[in-house]
């Protein structure tokens, strides 16, 4: 059975950096992608950015590109999300997720088969 544990929302003023973490169990990844997506109140779930376990080829959604970075640490099965210049905007439950196989359609949520619960990232003006 595989989790994914997400950590390190919180409440932020805005131009400051949060770093989130996915911490997984229960399998070994090795062409898995990793991917974090965001969704906000009254709006579907998005993209945000993905890293291929083998490899670290990284992909980001044009709102975010820039200002967060997806990193993985491959002893610890763990992968972070450093935001950094944070809007208004992001505010959204961030979710931690992956697929056993990389897909050029990582960006869709239907493919991704295994979810975290989520963790919280407000940020205020």
């Amino acid at each position: 059975q595989v989790q994914l544990v997400e950590s390190g929302g919180g409440l932020v003023q805005a131009g400051g950096s949060l770093r989130l973490s996915c911490a997984a169990s229960g399998r070994t990844f090795s062409s898995d992608v990793l991917a974090w997506f965001r969704q906000a109140p009254g709006k579907e779930r998005e993209f945000v950015t993905a890293i291929r376990w083998s490899g670290g080829s990284t992909y980001y959604a044009a709102s975010v590109k820039g200002r967060f970075t997806i990193s993985k640490a491959n002893a610890k099965n763990t992968v972070y999300l450093q935001m950094n210049s944070l809007k208004p905007e992001d505010t959204a439950v961030y979710y931690c997720a992956a697929t056993p196989y990389y897909s050029s359609s990582y960006y869709y949520t239907q493919i991704y088969h295994y979810w975290g619960q989520g963790t919280q990232v407000t940020v205020s003006s």
